[in-house]
């Protein structure tokens, strides 16, 4: 891909800073970023904020501050095409968190209208660059929120959060150590082993010739007519949609910080 292929995202835009919850996960969101100049130039104070979370263990802090610092020193060009590879290229990294559960199925599109009523009712608002299952996006919405509504929904996106981190981790991306994080956050780390032996055995799905085989697909699906149609677009979405449906939801909580003389890391 040329340079002048490679494009930044828009930022999303919010009504207001957090003045709650969590200004890590703000951290985690910047970090799956399209990498900038700017990015590079806050990588010292990303790394501050991430010293100073008590939620999360000191390995994965380690981690994520080395990661800092390798943003902050590599070359934006290089960066930049790796990202491309990562994300751009196929789905099975996708970063839009309802493509890995219904594909491009009508029911995709009902679970972002209603996403976007849970950020409008929140005072949250994004500009149409981009969507709102974008898993940036979300975690800067999740930055204004309490603890209890951060469990819940971390709950509820887990079992994506768990395959994408293996997914990750398989193409040795650094940034694994986000969804990993999250997982961190409620004490549910242990979700990615599952994982991992299925995606060892995935075929890329971001080769030329992989790439080539979706285009002329979804050129076939271009005539589907009944939902059933588009649902078929993603195995991996069906099965991910029908192990939700049949696990009950259970109450999930943050993780108490490291330290009890400061319960709140603002």
């Amino acid at each position: 891909m040329t340079e002048a292929a490679i494009q930044s995202p828009t930022p999303v835009e919010t009504l207001f800073e957090p003045l709650q919850g969590m200004r890590s996960l703000r951290v985690l969101a910047r970090l799956l970023d399209y990498p900038t100049q700017e990015l590079q130039d806050a990588c010292g104070e990303l790394i501050e904020i991430l010293n100073a979370e008590r939620r999360l263990g000191a390995a994965l802090k380690s981690s994520l501050m080395a990661w800092c610092q390798r943003l902050q020193e590599g070359d934006l060009l290089e960066l930049q095409a790796e990202y491309v590879a990562l994300f751009d290229k196929g789905r099975a990294t996708s970063l839009l968190l309802f493509e890995h559960v219904h594909g491009e199925s009508r029911d995709r599109g009902q679970a972002m209208v209603d996403l976007m009523a849970e950020y409008s009712a929140a005072g949250f608002e994004l500009d149409a660059r981009e969507l709102p299952d974008h898993l940036p996006v979300f975690l800067e919405y999740l930055s204004m929120c309490d603890e209890a509504e951060i469990g819940r929904w971390l709950g509820e996106i887990r079992h994506i959060l768990a395959l994408l981190t293996a997914r990750l981790e398989e193409r040795g991306a650094d940034h694994a150590l986000v969804p990993l994080s999250l997982l961190a956050l409620i004490g549910a780390e242990g979700d990615v082993e599952e994982h991992r032996p299925q995606v060892k055995k995935e075929v890329p799905d971001n080769t030329p010739e992989a790439l080539d085989a979706v285009w002329e697909e979804e050129t076939v699906r271009f005539s589907a007519t009944s939902d059933e149609d588009c649902a078929l677009q993603s195995a991996e979405g069906r099965r991910l949609a029908e192990r939700k449906n049949s696990v009950k939801s259970e109450a999930v909580r943050i993780m108490p910080a490291a330290s009890t003389t400061s319960s709140a890391n603002r």
